[in-house]
């Protein structure tokens, strides 16, 4: 059973899956898209984003953490000059996958996997209680009212099994 494992074979052993990986994000970084297919590029978008991720930081500890799985210093040092200060205000998704067809040979299906280019623009929040608060004037009098009304009713309610109680107990 394959509970809680994340992450595909893609039909290869441990060791030729971490080359495999090193080897694409090294890949991607240097020409900033390749082409592979769709299960590898969904697990190299992993890889490469958490590298960033960590480029972004730009501290000595995350450049020799990029360095122990990229092992080339000069895709490191175009990560953390070039690439990081391009993401700099973006939250993530880094990446962007397009699904291109259908390989000749063996038709397997075909992805290119590309670092984004355009800016991030942030989306304004929603503002949810601004429809609440435009009608809450008019309505705040009925409302008040009802609130004092029922706290009049609830005493009235609980003196009268209390005074009922008080009468059984003296009938008694």
């Amino acid at each position: 059973m394959r509970h809680r494992k994340s992450g595909k074979k893609l039909g290869r052993n441990t060791s030729h899956r971490k080359a495999m990986l090193r080897n694409m994000v090294t890949s991607l970084f240097d020409c900033e898209k390749i082409t592979t297919t769709d299960v590898r590029a969904k697990e190299l978008r992993k890889v490469a984003e958490k590298l960033i991720t960590m480029a972004k930081r730009g501290d000595l500890h995350s450049r020799r953490q990029v360095l122990s799985y990229v092992r080339d210093k000069k895709i490191v040092s175009k990560l953390f000059d070039r690439l990081a200060p391009r993401y700099a205000d973006r939250p993530g998704g880094y990446t962007r996958i397009i699904k291109v067809g259908l390989r000749a040979g063996d038709n397997a299906s075909l992805s290119i996997i590309e670092l984004v280019e355009e800016e991030f623009t942030a989306k304004p929040k929603k503002k949810a209680p601004a429809k609440a608060e435009a009608p809450a004037p008019v309505e705040e009098a009925p409302v008040e009212e009802a609130a004092e009304e029922a706290p009049a009713e609830e005493a009235a309610a609980e003196e009268a099994p209390a005074e009922e109680k008080e009468e059984k107990a003296e009938e008694k």
